[in-house]
């Protein structure tokens, strides 16, 4: 379990809720309890074989996400720090703005694709709304903030891989790329990659919700239909500031959340548990889990690098849902042009890590195709993420 002391932050945040306090204090002291109980942590393991270790896959398969322990070593947590402190040097001032606080241009300036959503501090900006397909259902409770906090805060970057280097080298983790092609077949393919931002006292809520939009009638959904994402946590994830999952929940079909929160008489789902984590942990979670998270009132920060895949079979002459790209069919051209940010990751992590075995990618092999990475590498990857595959 985390390390993390996170009770002034507990108490903090059950102060914010006024006549609910002592519910909001129970059911996160309780969510820790909850959490502890599950055995669905640890290192990754893989047999002799390289299969991932059994115990792994059928605790993933039970619960619907699993933790891997200390996946980020020391050396690349360094070298994730370094590059995140640069990386938001060159955020905009502001939501809108085009330059950074030092008049250089913001990092998402004259891209074409979506880059840093800003989102009102301890507001909830998702929940209610059409937003996403409209799955986030039922709006979670706002706080106040701060009076010197301001109006908005960072809330998710999109398309990270092209901003943050350390991103792009953590995408093509030969041990996490190995996890993917045991889940989704050694021809998985992309989804899409992101880094939520939950700063103390000013990060936002993201209310209870399913992933996936276009398979949940399909006569051969099951659990892992619509993928899952690899959660890379920085500071690590408390009750306070971290994802709430309900267990189970991914092998259940589409709930209706808004159903599930009435029955609960609040929005604390009986049944979640949080993403309890270290900083370097990374967890594997079912984008069909119901899961959501509360506004950070407390005092530790989040920072979630964030990037999922997908079974070939469920995006291949699938019409996409236009959630995270422009609407089309995902044809084997498009997917082959959206993957090559992967070759272009597993290139960059092999410069910055030489003795490091190279993960080897089965499309990449079967084409022929190699990559390098420089300057002209970076330039290919603006504005990838108008090419991924949502579904």
């Amino acid at each position: 379990m985390s390390q993390i002391d996170c009770t002034r932050s507990i108490e903090a945040c059950a102060t914010q809720y006024g006549e609910e306090a002592d519910a909001v204090r129970k059911y996160m002291y309780g969510g820790l309890e909850r959490a502890e109980a599950i055995p669905n942590r640890g290192p990754i393991r893989f047999t002799s074989q390289g299969r991932l270790a059994s115990d792994i896959r059928s605790a993933y398969s039970e619960y619907g996400f699993y933790i891997f322990e200390g996946t980020i070593g020391e050396r690349e947590m360094a070298d994730v720090h370094d590059d995140l402190r640069e990386l938001r040097s060159r955020f905009p001032t502001h939501p809108g703005a085009e330059v950074d606080a030092q008049g250089r241009p913001a990092l998402n300036a004259g891209l074409k694709g979506p880059g840093l959503l800003w989102a009102k501090a301890l507001g909830d900006p998702l929940g209610g709304t059409e937003a996403a397909g409209g799955r986030h259902k039922v709006k979670v409770r706002e706080l106040e903030a701060e009076q010197d906090a301001p109006t908005e805060a960072p809330f998710i970057l999109f398309g990270s891989l092209q901003f943050s280097d350390a991103a792009l080298r953590l995408y093509g983790h030969p041990e996490l790329l190995q996890v993917a092609a045991e889940i989704n077949g050694d021809d998985f393919a992309p989804f899409t990659d992101v880094l939520f931002i939950k700063d103390p006292g000013r990060g936002a809520a993201v209310s209870w919700h399913q992933d996936g939009d276009t398979h949940w009638d399909a006569p051969d959904v099951d659990e892992d239909t619509h993928g899952f994402n690899f959660m890379a946590q920085v500071y690590g994830s408390t009750p306070v500031n971290g994802v709430w999952v309900v267990p189970g929940s991914h092998r259940q079909g589409q709930l209706d959340v808004a159903e599930l929160v009435e029955a609960a008489g609040s929005e604390r789902l009986p049944d979640a548990v949080p993403l309890v984590c270290n900083p370097g942990d990374v967890v594997i979670c079912n984008r069909q889990l119901v899961h959501g998270s509360f506004p950070n009132a407390g005092f530790e920060p989040r920072l979630t690098i964030n990037f999922g895949f997908h079974l070939r079979k469920s995006v291949l002459g699938v019409e996409g849902t236009g959630v995270h790209s422009p609407v089309k069919v995902y044809d084997d051209a498009t997917i082959a042009q959206r993957t090559r940010a992967l070759g272009i990751a597993i290139e960059a992590r092999h410069q910055q890590y030489p003795d490091e075995t190279p993960y080897v990618y089965r499309p990449f092999t079967e084409r022929g195709e190699s990559f390098v990475w420089n300057e002209a590498a970076r330039e290919e990857l603006r504005d990838y993420n108008l090419l991924d595959l949502s579904i």
